[in-house]
């Protein structure tokens, strides 16, 4: 029997009517004669609660409580659902993530999944239940339960998915499929039918937040179908895969931004005492995640390193450089704000010189001024001006001609 799996949002769980719309969706698919795995994300219910209060029992609660506390939402959100679909007649089961064989490891203060056993979840497809998981949780290998952290719970559904076999993922989202831009932004942004798992792994990457880029990326290994489609309707969605059937023809596939970015910049007195590797290294080893770069190196000038962070790791970038500033060798760090990401993705770029160009030309014509510039393949970022950010993602998208379907 065919298997899919269904990755639903915490939108499905927020009070009783959604769960029943959404176990009625879920029965649907049932009675098509498949098997049927729902994986749900965690419900906002007394977690904030349960963790403000371990906070004022300890001031350093162990890291392995506080994963405990953070597993039981999801936990709870599965067993709501199974209930709902009970109640129509229909069996179903929920599973934390050790009994759904979900195993864990810690890399670099990150929690992955390691391994799946999906041996229970087969018995219980062979017993006609729909299976629901609690998303982004697991056990390592001394038993103790770890969560997986953001986008845990798609990243969990595709596991499970490779695990037994499963013709697609489902991921039910707020938005009915992909867009060529937010539409919140760019009102003239169009739904994809099909998206490579590379130019969503970039939208992703770059601002879009309707798949993770982990979840992508694991389903890109396996080469697993992802379909993105609303989960308030019945509409068809985006499907995510390695080739891109229609559409061939559209060089630039996508425009996303990320707002508040901030700019970073390292000088130094002569050439000899910077070091790339030293400041990227260390402020990795604080979990600082850095963008753009840009180096300038000039006769007669002293060289500085730019880059661009996101604006929460600020902060914790700023006393990480003073710090280390003797270890480090600079000798003045400066910073820019009100500064914003936009970027143009398509996997055509790579067989069509000019688009850089173009996308240049059209931001020098609106006034919109480059500050940084970062290319791949298939992607062209600009950090510009906060106050340019949606005036330049609807001019590029009315640039690269976005609006229009051409197959």
């Amino acid at each position: 029997m065919v298997s899919i799996v269904i990755k639903i949002d915490s939108s499905s769980l927020s009070n009783p009517e959604r769960i029943e719309q959404i176990a009625k969706r879920i029965i649907d698919e049932k009675k098509r004669g498949r098997n049927v795995i729902v994986v749900v994300p965690n419900m906002d219910l007394m977690e904030d609660k349960y963790l403000q209060l371990a906070k004022l029992l300890s001031d350093k609660p162990s890291k392995r409580e506080l994963h405990v506390i953070e597993s039981t939402n999801a936990q709870i959100a599965s067993s709501l659902l199974a209930i709902a679909i009970q109640k129509r007649g229909f069996k179903a089961i929920s599973l934390a993530g050790w009994q759904a064989g979900i195993e864990t490891i810690e890399n670099n203060k990150n929690v992955l999944i390691d391994q799946m056993n999906p041996e229970y979840i087969i018995d219980r497809l062979k017993n006609g239940e729909i299976v629901i998981v609690a998303g982004s949780q697991g056990v390592n290998r001394k038993n103790n339960i770890l969560t997986l952290g953001e986008g845990g719970a798609e990243t969990t559904a595709v596991a499970i998915a490779v695990a037994l076999g499963a013709e697609h993922i489902e991921i039910y989202t707020e938005q009915d499929g992909i867009y060529t831009a937010d539409p919140s932004i760019v009102k003239e942004a169009r739904k994809l039918k099909q998206i490579t798992y590379d130019e969503m792994l970039e939208l992703a990457n770059l601002g879009s937040r309707i798949v993770h880029p982990r979840a992508v990326e694991l389903a890109k290994t396996y080469e697993l179908p992802l379909i993105v489609r609303s989960s308030f309707g019945t509409t068809q969605g985006t499907l995510i895969k390695g080739d891109v059937d229609m559409e061939k023809n559209i060089v630039v596939r996508g425009v996303a931004y990320e707002s508040e970015i901030i700019r970073l910049t390292v000088g130094y007195e002569s050439y000899e005492q910077s070091s790339l590797a030293n400041i990227f290294t260390t402020l990795a080893d604080y979990n600082i995640n850095v963008d753009i770069i840009v180096q300038a190196v000039i006769d007669g000038v002293k060289p500085t390193v730019s880059f661009s962070i996101a604006k929460e790791d600020f902060a914790e970038a700023i006393k990480v450089l003073e710090k280390n500033k003797e270890q480090l060798g600079f000798s003045f760090a400066d910073f820019e704000v009100g500064l914003s990401k936009v970027s143009i993705v398509g996997s055509g770029m790579v067989s069509n010189p000019g688009v850089a160009a173009r996308m240049f030309d059209r931001l020098r014509k609106e006034n919109i001024l480059v500050k940084m510039v970062s290319t791949s393949e298939i992607k062209v970022s600009v950090v510009v001006p906060q106050d340019d950010m949606v005036h330049a993602a609807n001019v590029l998208h009315d640039e690269f001609n976005l609006v229009e379907e051409l197959v």
